[in-house]
C-alpha cells in the first residue's frame, strides 16, 4: 500500500476578506507571529506525510515557492499545483490525482488551525487508516456556516449537508480529510452543485452511500479556528498569542515539528533558528534541547 500523500489547498480569491487580500493570498496571512500556511502544513507533518502537494493559484505560486522553498529545510518535499479557476473543494482531488499516483490522501484546507492536546493520536490513527475516508466532526455555534452532519437516533451518520438554513445536529465537518487512494475517481463522477463547484460534502456522501465513512467528533480539548472572515482572522491571532505568550509553546511549527519527528537535526533546527534571529520565534527554536 502506497503511503499516505498531503494536499494542503491554499488557492481562491480570499474575496470575503477584501481589501486585506486584494495583494496577497489569504493563506500567506499573518496568524500572530507566522503566515497561516504552516498551521495546516505543520498539521500534515504531524499526521506523519513528507510528501505534500500546494495547491494555489498562478499569480501566487511564486510567493509560495520562495516562502516554503522545495520543503527539504523540514525534511519533507513539497509540490506546487496551479488551480487555474476555483471549482469546489473536490476539484483538489482532480487537480492533484498526477501528484497521488494511486495514493491515499489527506486534504487540509489553507485557512483551518487546530490545536489540542492529544492531537498527534488522532491524526496518526485516521492516517494509518486503509478504510475509505475519515473525517472529523467540531461542535459549532453556527452551524449553517459549515457542512453539517446529520445523525439518526442510534449516532449513526446518515448524511452531510453542505450550509443547511436549519442545521440537523450542531456539528460541523471540519477542513481535515483523510480518503483512500479512490478519492480522484470519485470526484471525476461529481456533478456541480446549484454554486457551479464539486462540493466536499458531495463527494463524503459517496464514501457515506459505500458505507466507508467514519466521523470522529473532537471534543472539548480542541479548538478548531476557521480564519475565513475579518473576525475570525483576529480571533484566531489572538488565540495563538494567548497560548504562546501563558505556555511559552509554540504552536503550527513546521520546524518545531520537523524536529520532533526526527526528520531533521539539531544542527538543522540550529540554522533555521539562526534565520530567525531577531525574533522570539528564533530565539525559541534555539532555545529547544
Amino acid at each position: 500500500m502506497e503511503k499516505r500523500k498531503g494536499i494542503l489547498l491554499a488557492g481562491g480569491t480570499g474575496t470575503r476578506l477584501y481589501p486585506i487580500t486584494m495583494g496577497i493570498s489569504k493563506q500567506l496571512l499573518p496568524i500572530y507571529d507566522k503566515p497561516m500556511v504552516y498551521y495546516p502544513l505543520s498539521i500534515l507533518m504531524l499526521s506523519g506525510i513528507r510528501e505534500i502537494a500546494i495547491i494555489t493559484t498562478p499569480n501566487d505560486k511564486n510567493q509560495y515557492m520562495e516562502l516554503l522553498g522545495d520543503g527539504s529545510q523540514w525534511g519533507i518535499s513539497l509540490t506546487f499545483i496551479v488551480q487555474p479557476k476555483p471549482e469546489g473543494l473536490a476539484q483538489a482531488f482532480i487537480l492533484a490525482e498526477d501528484f497521488l499516483n494511486g495514493s491515499k490522501s489527506a486534504l487540509i484546507l489553507g485557512d483551518n488551525i487546530f490545536h489540542g492536546d492529544g492531537i498527534r493520536d488522532l491524526l496518526k490513527q485516521a492516517n494509518d487508516s486503509d478504510f475509505g475516508a475519515s473525517i472529523f466532526g467540531y461542535h459549532v455555534s453556527d452551524p449553517e456556516r459549515y457542512g453539517v452532519v446529520e445523525f439518526d437516533k442510534s449516532n449513526n451518520v446518515i448524511s452531510i449537508i453542505e450550509k443547511p438554513k436549519i442545521p440537523p445536529s450542531n456539528y460541523a465537518v471540519v477542513g481535515l480529510y483523510f480518503l483512500d487512494e479512490t478519492a480522484p475517481k470519485r470526484a471525476k463522477a461529481l456533478k456541480p452543485s446549484k454554486r457551479g463547484e464539486l462540493e466536499i460534502t458531495s463527494l463524503l456522501n459517496s464514501y457515506l452511500n459505500d458505507n466507508s465513512l467514519t466521523i470522529n467528533k473532537m471534543n472539548r480539548g480542541y479548538a478548531w479556528l476557521d480564519t475565513g472572515t475579518h473576525e475570525s482572522l483576529l480571533d484566531a491571532g489572538n488565540f495563538v498569542k494567548t497560548l504562546q505568550k501563558r505556555q511559552g509553546l509554540q504552536i503550527g511549527s513546521p520546524d518545531i515539528v520537523a524536529f520532533e519527528n526526527d526528520w531533521i537535526s539539531k544542527s538543522e533546527l540550529k540554522i533555521r533558528s539562526e534565520k530567525f534571529s531577531k525574533n522570539a520565534y528564533g530565539d525559541y527554536l534555539k532555545a529547544i534541547d
